[in-house]
């Protein structure tokens, strides 16, 4: 058994406990681990749709039997980003697009990782009731990147509602997870629709990522989020992003 067969899997399941604990499935970090192990695009995709599918389904398990999913936040971006989501998934870049736009995301969500991390902790306060219309929006255009891109959207949407002030902390990551989920289905089925193919995972993969998202769920619902740790995945996807952005300028 070769070394990079025995780190994948580790890495993909660090990645899912340390996205699981936020209410994220981990597609970009699997994007930014899969980039570093020379993996191609047109595996990539498709591979970190899947592996978002199942440990999005774990997270949503876990945000919800918590008691954090807000409903009404939920539903008008769960409805609108289905179907921009297909579209998105449906679409097929040229390799040097989809590595520049991934890698764009990935510094993003670098960005956000080592903000989250060394910023101070949330304070509550007066919450902003956004109305359906902004809501929609927001879920139409992040359903359109996480088809395009391959990830769930939930490195846009956490944010994007942090800074509009929409939600505490841990409903905002319990919004997160199952909105991940549905967009991460549609994008699969849009890309499956296009007449790609789907890749066949090793079982040792989804094993690690069903045991990381395990782990990472019952912490980020129930105990302290890691935040330390978060600040390692934003130096691994630091370096994947610049990679992979030098990559699509070059091509």
């Amino acid at each position: 058994m070769s070394m990079s067969s025995l780190l994948l899997p580790l890495a993909l399941g660090l990645v899912a406990c340390l996205y699981a604990a936020v209410g994220h499935a981990g597609a970009t970090g699997y994007i930014a681990v899969m980039g570093l192990f020379g993996i191609g695009p047109q595996t990539i995709r498709p591979t970190a749709l899947i592996l978002n599918v199942i440990v999005g389904t774990i997270a949503t398990a876990q945000f919800t039997r918590a008691g954090h999913v807000r409903r009404e936040l939920l539903l008008p971006l769960a409805m609108a980003s289905v179907p921009a989501a297909a579209i998105g998934g449906w679409l097929r870049l040229p390799t040097a697009v989809f590595e520049g736009i991934v890698g764009v995301v990935l510094l993003f969500s670098a960005i956000q990782n080592f903000w989250h991390s060394a910023g101070p902790e949330p304070t509550a306060g007066p919450r902003r009731a956004l109305p359906a219309a902004a809501l929609t929006a927001l879920g139409s255009l992040l359903g359109l990147l996480s088809g395009l891109t391959g990830v769930g959207g939930g490195v846009f949407l956490t944010p994007a509602l942090l800074v509009l002030n929409a939600a505490p902390v841990k409903q905002v990551a319990a919004v997160s997870a199952p909105f991940i989920l549905v967009n991460s289905l549609a994008g699969l089925a849009g890309w499956s629709l296009a007449g790609n193919g789907v890749p066949t995972i090793g079982l040792a993969l989804i094993a690690a990522v069903i045991i990381g998202g395990l782990v990472g769920a019952e912490l980020g619902a129930f105990r302290v989020p890691p935040r330390g740790l978060r600040l390692l995945m934003a130096i691994v996807l630091l370096i994947a992003g610049v990679k992979l952005v030098m990559r699509g300028a070059a091509g």
